[in-house]
């Protein structure tokens, strides 16, 4: 299995973003460099809070473990604490994964990260000659506390109406503005996963077309991140609809740097095989290296 996309991949993706039907899914990989990962985060929470297991890089337990020391709203608190004065990533970078999704003629873009970066990229981007676009920002609402939490009597989400002059980024695990929104303790994600597989009418009609008439493209997830493994599984009964699209996900090696080449190949090859019944090709590199290439080809 090759570690990057052929150029066939990369000819139907191209086609599919010139044609609106591409939905880009931006994981934390995308802020690569410009925020701490998880693992820091959770290890520097783990020290502060007197974490007392073994996986301290994990930083949905370290957040549950703070949770039930302290409440559940706590953890977000301290997240949003975090990352208060961070400055965004350098958009005049061409390269930079964000502005390069951003400079794509697409009506929606979907993220499971809590910050803004990705409001500002489009908010910076020309749609036409002196024409800015005008991005709008939207929560699911998966818990009772979100803006008056699901709509009663199993009313469907309103409809969201994005085009290429107002993108629609619809941050699925919610964001840093509103604490209740962020999905981020071992609880949120279970309680996360139960409310969007139980309830039908959590997302929004064209959210949830999004999902099935699009190609998907997955950019800064890691195998080994909860929130990619609660978003695949989220996604992956609508992934079994659309067998017809081909999809691309952008993953980082699941094995240690120290890993030999032998299990590095074995491993890419397990999870291209696992990947392939749902139709999704994987790019085994950083975010970074990927947008490269994207706008080389785009």
């Amino acid at each position: 299995m090759p570690d990057k996309l052929s150029e066939e991949d990369w000819e139907l993706l191209i086609t599919r973003i010139k044609k609106g039907e591409c939905t880009p899914f931006i994981g934390a990989g995308a802020c690569f460099g410009t925020i701490p990962t998880a693992a820091r985060i959770a290890a520097d929470w783990a020290g502060k809070v007197g974490f007392p297991f073994d996986d301290c890089t994990d930083l949905a337990k370290v957040a549950q473990f703070i949770s039930v020391k302290s409440d559940a709203i706590r953890p977000k608190e301290m997240f949003i604490e975090e990352f208060k004065d961070v400055a965004p990533p350098n958009f005049d970078d061409p390269y930079e994964p964000h502005r390069v999704l951003a400079d794509l003629p697409l009506p929606v873009y979907i993220t499971t990260n809590y910050d803004d970066f990705l409001f500002r990229a489009l908010s910076r981007t020309e749609y036409a000659p002196g024409q800015k676009k005008t991005p709008q920002r939207e929560l699911c609402k998966w818990n009772q506390e979100i803006g008056g939490g699901r709509l009663n009597a199993r009313k469907r989400a309103p409809r969201l109406d994005g085009s290429i002059q107002s993108p629609i980024i619809f941050h699925l695990h919610g964001n840093m503005e509103h604490a209740d929104s962020m999905v981020l303790t071992e609880d949120d994600y279970l309680d996360f996963l139960i409310k969007i597989g139980k309830d039908d009418t959590l997302l929004p009609r064209n959210i949830e077309q999004a999902f099935t008439s699009t190609s998907l493209l997955f950019v800064g997830y890691s195998l080994n991140d909860w929130n990619f493994r609660v978003l695949f599984r989220s996604v992956v009964s609508y992934l079994e609809i659309s067998t017809r699209r081909v999809h691309i996900s952008v993953q980082l090696s699941p094995l240690k740097e120290t890993a030999s080449a032998e299990q590095k190949k074995n491993a890419e090859e397990y999870l291209n095989r696992y990947f392939e019944n749902l139709k999704i090709r994987v790019y085994w590199g950083d975010a970074k290296a990927f947008a490269k290439e994207l706008r080389e080809h785009w």
